[in-house]
């Protein structure tokens, strides 16, 4: 069970005890608040997460008004593991890229794994610059993405920072996958491959060819050993607890031994960059192998 699923099972839970100190049936509560019985089954057994309206009314119906505020609180904490993108982005792109970089401050270590794009910390202003401007258009945030983009240039100070070590591995789409402009692409793959020659980042690359022993479902981002980040489509999830973090470390691990680095990630890189501006015949796509 997820963080977030075990949040909202514990407030389930909570519900619960609350509805049953009152003496109230599930359907007679449910009644009380206007709503269908089955909305009380879904609450109090974590299938729902209830809203900051729902919490208040359900405190007032079982009698405690008094318990209200450490709902809303309780339901404050489990947002924290599970956060819609629309409500990330609400206060602004510079908002977003200013909570990382309080939380790439606070951290050590970063493992860092990738499978569509670069990620925002390796990024260049123009690459930066799409990404930041795709999630506008997609989650209808504000539109300062300068100002978001500036932060986000703001972070890569943290490569440079000796109390930091970073392990940054990206699988061989997310340098081909065109997520903007080609001369921007090619812009971005130059600039990478500067930064492995420079050993910054530590960065690897893992082939389509490689044998892996582990699946890559989606990428993560893994702060220290005891949180994980992953961004999908709609939301952000941020796994703390160690049974949820340790198969993110286990995953990492085996992903980094079929990676290339030094020298072979950089020709790789050198390579696909040089393919992107060659159209392969139809049916295949040029491979930088031939160049390890």
């Amino acid at each position: 069970m997820t963080d977030y699923r075990t949040a909202r099972v514990s407030l389930g839970a909570r519900l619960r005890e609350l509805r049953g100190e009152a003496g109230l049936s599930g359907r007679t509560l449910a009644t009380r608040a206007g709503w269908h019985p089955s909305k009380v089954s879904r609450l109090e057994h974590g299938r729902q997460t209830a809203s900051t309206e729902d919490l208040r009314l359900w405190a007032s119906v079982c009698g405690r008004p008094d318990t209200a505020d450490s709902l809303v609180a309780q339901r404050r904490s489990l947002e924290m593991h599970y956060t819609s993108w629309r409500r990330r982005l609400a206060a602004g792109n510079q908002a977003r890229q200013q909570n990382a970089i309080d939380l790439e401050s606070r951290s050590r270590r970063f493992r860092i794994f990738e499978t569509v794009c670069v990620p925002g910390i390796l990024q260049t202003p123009d690459y930066a610059r799409h990404m930041i401007s795709r999630a506008v258009g997609l989650h209808g945030a504000p539109a300062d993405v300068e100002a978001g983009v500036r932060k986000r240039m703001d972070r890569r100070r943290f490569l440079d920072d000796p109390d930091k070590t970073f392990q940054t591995l990206l699988w061989e789409p997310a340098l081909r996958m065109r997520q903007c402009p080609l001369d921007v692409l090619t812009e971005q793959l130059d600039a990478l491959a500067d930064l492995v020659k420079e050993g910054k980042g530590g960065i690897g690359i893992v082939p389509l060819s490689a044998a892996l022993t582990a699946s890559p479902m989606h990428g993560f981002w893994i702060y220290d050993d005891d949180l994980v980040l992953v961004e999908t489509i709609s939301a952000e999830l941020c796994l703390t607890d160690g049974d949820a973090v340790e198969p993110y470390r286990r995953v990492f691990a085996e992903l980094s031994r079929t990676a290339v680095y030094g020298g072979g990630a950089e020709r790789f890189i050198r390579a696909v960059r040089r393919g992107l501006t060659i159209a392969p015949p139809l049916g295949r796509s040029p491979s930088p192998q031939s160049e390890e």
